[in-house]
């Protein structure tokens, strides 16, 4: 039996449908592949060495059921190479120069082997040395998939010789598509908000989404989905939710709200429900740090640091390591002593610049750049604060139609009531220098 029996087939093997859905759903088109449109869309660079027909090895980083080895059998479909699917997990030294040798005799014979190598990253050094001179040489086109960072976890050798392509998880609408695909695959009808909910529960991942509704579809023992059956498949109830419309614009509300009357409890349960609906996780974290900004404020000047901390954790954890870290935050946010000060500081300058003519940056504040702005009159009467005692000066910084005006307001509340300590004694002091 020769080792390219693997070579993928001229068309589809869906008739088979004791294979899982995710296998028979796999296209055979460029056209038909969903995602990735950063590297596959029109002139893109993949898309163009595809195109062109002028592949070198490449890494597909990424997510797990974003693409990978559907896109991989893709190129070598399209390009008419010989496919070998090669797994790290259970290929040694030894299979691998088994191949080698198949593939140098292939190049001699004009024929181009890709080499597809899944989870790259479980090869350790040794293995990944052991493809450098076949590389080098031509004698295959290197295609790895990872979910791991390369820099980290492929030799610098073997990334030198190749490109990395990074992909995306799949957003909720390409999921989606894919589900309406294979609804006819499975004998089933089912409601947009059904498969949005699926989506919304595989994260990202195709192959999970296709293991959900191949479920979902046993479950429902008959032509038409149910929520029953979804909820069944997903091992969860299926929650009122619509990340676009009303429900999503209620919920955040209601965490916002709970956070401002320091209600952790019921923070914690808003911040859950849109958690457990798929709520996009930076979405929750940005809205966090406002709260932190808008509520809090200089009452508290950590709780931005402990949302903007979250954001980060999320980011780099993911789902659903990172969705401590936004209870985390939540629950310091609720706990900190409140102060909308800063908010209604804003509010009432943004009014006052409003309904107020733009009057000239004042002479004493501009700098003086060239020595011809410096007989104009340019930083004229400008007092260093550094060169006076306690860095405190009697200059008036607003224009002269709004000078004396005050917008900030601190409470009495946590670090606030130091700082409403602290402007009162500037104040003074400044008081105490008209008057010398």
């Amino acid at each position: 039996m020769s080792l390219f029996d693997s070579t993928p087939p001229a068309e589809p093997e869906r008739e088979d449908g004791k294979r899982p859905l995710a296998e028979r759903m796999r296209p055979t088109r460029l056209e038909d592949y969903i995602g990735q449109e950063h590297i596959l869309g029109p002139d893109k660079p993949l898309r163009r060495q595809i195109e062109r027909d002028q592949l070198t090895s490449i890494i597909l980083w990424g997510p797990p059921g974003v693409g990978k080895t559907t896109l991989a059998k893709l190129i070598a479909r399209l390009t008419r190479c010989e496919y070998i699917p090669f797994s790290a997990v259970l290929s040694g030294i030894k299979e691998i120069k088994a191949v080698m040798a198949d593939a140098e005799r292939l190049r001699r014979m004009g024929r181009r082997t890709i080499l597809f190598i899944d989870e790259i990253h479980r090869f350790n050094k040794a293995q990944q040395d052991a493809f450098l001179p076949y590389v080098e040489r031509g004698d295959i086109i290197l295609i790895g998939a990872t979910t791991e960072n390369p820099s980290f976890e492929v030799i610098s050798a073997l990334l030198s010789r190749s490109r990395v392509y990074a992909l995306r998880g799949l957003t909720v609408p390409e999921i989606v598509t894919l589900l309406k695909r294979a609804l006819p695959e499975v004998s089933l009808e089912a409601s947009d908000d059904l498969l949005e909910q699926i989506a919304i529960y595989s994260n990202g991942d195709a192959r999970q989404a296709y293991n959900t509704l191949e479920a979902a579809a046993a479950a429902a023992g008959g032509a038409a989905l149910t929520e029953a059956a979804v909820q069944d498949a997903m091992q969860r109830k299926v929650l009122l939710y619509d990340k676009g419309g009303e429900e999503h614009f209620n919920l955040i509300s209601a965490l916002h709200k709970s956070v401002r009357s320091s209600d952790t409890d019921a923070a914690l349960y808003w911040l859950t429900r849109m958690l457990e609906a798929g709520e996009d996780r930076l979405y929750i974290a940005r809205r966090l740090i406002r709260m932190a900004s808008e509520d809090i404020g200089l009452a508290d000047p950590r709780a931005l640091e402990q949302a903007v901390a979250a954001m980060q954790a999320v980011h780099f954890l993911g789902i659903p390591e990172g969705d401590l870290a936004l209870a985390q935050a939540a629950i310091y946010l609720c706990a900190a002593p409140k102060s909308d000060a800063a908010y209604r500081a804003m509010g009432a300058v943004r009014a006052d610049v409003e309904s107020t003519i733009a009057e000239p940056v004042p002479m004493n504040l501009r700098n003086a750049v060239t020595r011809q702005m410096k007989e104009w009159g340019y930083s004229e009467g400008y007092q260093h604060a550094h060169k006076f005692e306690d860095a405190v000066v009697d200059m008036e910084c607003l224009p002269p139609s709004l000078a004396g005006r005050q917008y900030y307001f601190p409470t009495d509340r946590g670090m606030e009531k130091r700082i409403a300590e602290r402007l009162e004694e500037l104040r003074r002091l400044k008081a105490k220098k008209r008057e010398e």
